[in-house]
Formats: C-alpha cells, sequence, structure tokens
C-alpha cells in the first residue's frame, strides 16, 4: 500500500517504517541507515522541486524587466552603427526584498542596427544592444537582454528588440481627420485650426536623453550581493496615522463636473508646493498647460503630426468640491501616450504641519470618443502607473520614503468618467519628499 507523502521529513521517516517484525532480519541499526537515507532523499528532492525558499537571491531570472533611462540623444538621422550608448537605471531591481540593481546603476551597450527611411514606404529602424552593468561599489557585470518598450513612443517595438518607426500615411494625421467628423460643428473649427498648423510628418526615430526603456533580461542576471534600497521603505507612525485619518473621510474617486465618478484615489505626496514642483521637474515631469486657444492650437497639432505636447492641457476633474490644484505628465513623442496625475492639497497637516496632498495617477495610450466627446484611453492597470510616478520621483533624488497603505473598503475595478476601464489593488502610494533644508 502506497503511503502518502508528506512535507515534513521526520513524518516522512515516521511513515516509511516498515511493518512490525519485518526487522528481524536486518537488525535495528541497519533499520534507522534506512530511516535517514529516506528522509535525505526526501528532503533533497524536495529541495529541486521548487518549494519557495530561492535558491539563488542574488539572481534575477529570464523575463525580469530592468528599467532605464537614456543619457543621449539618438536618432536615425544623426547617430551610427556601434555609437556607445549609455543609461541609467531608474527604479530598484528586486528580487523578492532584496535589491540586486539600485537606481543609478549604469548600463551600457551600442547602436547594433540603423536604417534610416530611404522612402516614404520604407520604416526607419533602430536597435540598441546593452552588454553591460555597472553598479555603484560593486563589480561590473555582463548583461543579456534586449530593449523591449520605449515609454509613451509613438514607434513599435519588435520582438527581437527593433524598434520600428512609424510611416507618414500611418500617422495620426488620417486618425485625427476621422475624430474631427464625429465632432460635428467642433471638428470643422478644429479642422480649419489644423490645416494651418499642421507640417509635414517626420517620421526618423529620435530620442532625446531622457527617453524611458525597458529591457527584459535574455539570460539570468547575477550580482555578488545586494544593496541597500534607494529611499526608506517605511514611514513614521505619526504619518501613517496622519494618512490614516485623511483617508478615513475622503472620496475614494475624483469625478468629473457632471459628477460622473473618474479615477480612484492612488497617491499621497507629502510636502509643501515648492518642493513639490521641485520634485516633479527633476523628475522629467512637466506641469501641465491650462485650457485654451493656444493649447488648442498645440493639441491640435501634435495630434496631427504623432508629436508630444509635453504641456498639454489635462481635462479638469473635481475631488472636495474644486478641480486639481496641480497637474503633471510625462510625454514623449506622441500625443497620443502620456504619464500624468493630479494632485489636491488635503486640510490633513502631518505633526510638523507638512501639507498633505492626494492625487490619481493615469496612463493615456490612445484616443477615445465618445458622445462626441475627445478623450484618452488610460492603461486600465492603475498600479503600473502609480509604480512609475514614484520611481520617478524617486530617481529624482527628492524623496526620503515611499510605501503602499490601504484604506477602508478599497475599490478594485470601475469605469472612468468616460467609459474606460480600470483595476487596482486598492491601495495608496505614500511618496514622502525631502524637506527644504535637505535639498
Amino acid at each position: 500500500m502506497r503511503r502518502q507523502a508528506t512535507s515534513n521529513p521526520i513524518a516522512y521517516a515516521e511513515a516509511s517504517r516498515l511493518p512490525m517484525g519485518a526487522w528481524v532480519n536486518y537488525g535495528r541499526p541497519l533499520a534507522h541507515i534506512i530511516i535517514v537515507f529516506s528522509s535525505l532523499l526526501f528532503v533533497l528532492g524536495t529541495g529541486r522541486s521548487g518549494f519557495s525558499a530561492p535558491e539563488a537571491p542574488n539572481t534575477l531570472d529570464v523575463g525580469k524587466k530592468i528599467y532605464i533611462r537614456l543619457e543621449m540623444i539618438i536618432s536615425t538621422r544623426t547617430s551610427h552603427l556601434n555609437q556607445p550608448v549609455t543609461a541609467r537605471v531608474v527604479r530598484d531591481i528586486v528580487n523578492g526584498q532584496w535589491v540586486l540593481i539600485p537606481i543609478g546603476s549604469e548600463v551600457t551597450g551600442k547602436i547594433a542596427k540603423i536604417i534610416p527611411p530611404a522612402t516614404p514606404s520604407d520604416h526607419a529602424r533602430l536597435m540598441i544592444k546593452f552588454t553591460q552593468l555597472t553598479i555603484p561599489r560593486h563589480p561590473s557585470v555582463a548583461i543579456t537582454a534586449h530593449v523591449t518598450d520605449v515609454e509613451n513612443a509613438r514607434e513599435t517595438v519588435l520582438p527581437d528588440g527593433t524598434i520600428q518607426g512609424i510611416l507618414e500615411k500611418n500617422a495620426a494625421a488620417g486618425r485625427v481627420d476621422g475624430i474631427f467628423d464625429k465632432l460635428g460643428s467642433a471638428g470643422d473649427q478644429m479642422t480649419k485650426v489644423s490645416s494651418k498648423t499642421l507640417g509635414k510628418v517626420d517620421t526618423a526615430i529620435e530620442y532625446p536623453a531622457g527617453t524611458d526603456l525597458a529591457l527584459t533580461l535574455d539570460q539570468p542576471l547575477t550580482v555578488d550581493s545586494p544593496s541597500p534600497p534607494t529611499t526608506a521603505t517605511q514611514i513614521s507612525p505619526s504619518l501613517a496615522a496622519a494618512v490614516q485619518n485623511l483617508l478615513s473621510s475622503a472620496p475614494q474617486r475624483v469625478q468629473s463636473k457632471s459628477k460622473k465618478p473618474g479615477d480612484p484615489l492612488n497617491l499621497i505626496i507629502v510636502g509643501s508646493l515648492e518642493q513639490i514642483l521641485a520634485a516633479f521637474k527633476q523628475a522629467g515631469w512637466s506641469e501641465a498647460g491650462k485650457l485654451g486657444t493656444k493649447s488648442a492650437v498645440g493639441t491640435v497639432r501634435a495630434m496631427a503630426s504623432d508629436n508630444g505636447y509635453e504641456n498639454a492641457p489635462v481635462s479638469q476633474l473635481y475631488l472636495f468640491g474644486r478641480v486639481e490644484d496641480l497637474a503633471f505628465e510625462k510625454a514623449l513623442n506622441t500625443f497620443l501616450k502620456r504619464h500624468h496625475l493630479r494632485l489636491w492639497r488635503t486640510l490633513i497637516t502631518t505633526p510638523n504641519g507638512r501639507a498633505i496632498w492626494i492625487g490619481a495617477a493615469t496612463h493615456d495610450i490612445g484616443l477615445d470618443v465618445h458622445l462626441r466627446v475627445v478623450s484618452h484611453e488610460i492603461d486600465p492597470d492603475l498600479d503600473v502607473e502609480r509604480a512609475k510616478a514614484g520611481a520617478d520621483l524617486m530617481a529624482g533624488g527628492l524623496v526620503t520614503a515611499e510605501t503602499l497603505v490601504s484604506r477602508p473598503n478599497p475599490l478594485t475595478e470601475g469605469k472612468t468618467a468616460t467609459g474606460g476601464t480600470w483595476k487596482t489593488d486598492g491601495q495608496l502610494l505614500v511618496v514622502v519628499l525631502k524637506t527644504s533644508s535637505a535639498m
């Protein structure tokens, strides 16, 4: 009769004993040897079958993403084959609780492919191969990875890491004409504006210093030892109490002017107005522009030429009976994609009098039209954008602590004010900025 295996080696040895009387021919010493040997085999077998304890805590597995930021301009017009490329890691890369690649680590490589478009029907192509990782105060290590994303880029990244440019005929101008048709008389006015402001679509691939990329490991990466986290991962009990006091009465979501529920709140920032402005500037984010004629023209131009608009206005949303106090965004080379967030100052302060702000961060990934209203489509995974905002602020160097907090009865899914869906774990990221004296 087969006995059921157990995860406890001692219990397994007890269950493996021979029936009564079977010991007579072998003696107790041999029986003990058999029991110990069986236990040893069991332990070795379970160790290879993947229990939770990591066998290599200093190793990142294949498929792990590393987030980096270019430190130079890359262009299919001016760059050349084998040109050296340098980037910096902009998120602590962890394995469980251990930071293996801290913010600020250097990644180097070269341009492995660069093909400018020869005709309007040709795609520009670019491939950057990163091969070396240098962690401060650690030996350099070789890295085997490929680019899998260029954040907020109009270009497409192919499976092998090649960045493929757009075609002029597929630029946003054609799509914008279709959108204008859906807007009736308002669309007619925007068409007139667009005809005066549009220029030739540039299909070259050109990324400025500060462009964010994601690398995916093709081979495991092992470092000699972990590094300390870039910032503290806990906040003081007094600040935690103030945050919970805020969340006990704060709404779950923002709303539109017509009181339709919008984005859920997922971000809390501790700091003054000046500290927040400095932190986002250092992080590479721009303050959103105000709605008006000038911004409308800039929006049309960006939409039709498939270019970025780093100070594009955001739609107004409401919390505590008023529109946002601050709005920030980060774009690249297309109006269709941008990271952005809105902040409201609350009446709650920390025990030492610092202001506490609450807000909502979302990632625009395209355009959508509902009932003649043009709006951005958002990435439904709000936790990814929450992490992006926190990581960029941390990489800017003006953060002292970041931690996730829960609130009573959190929401986990829903729809935006314009009908887009979203999901989240319901937590909020608390970001504590450095005081002015520490900057």
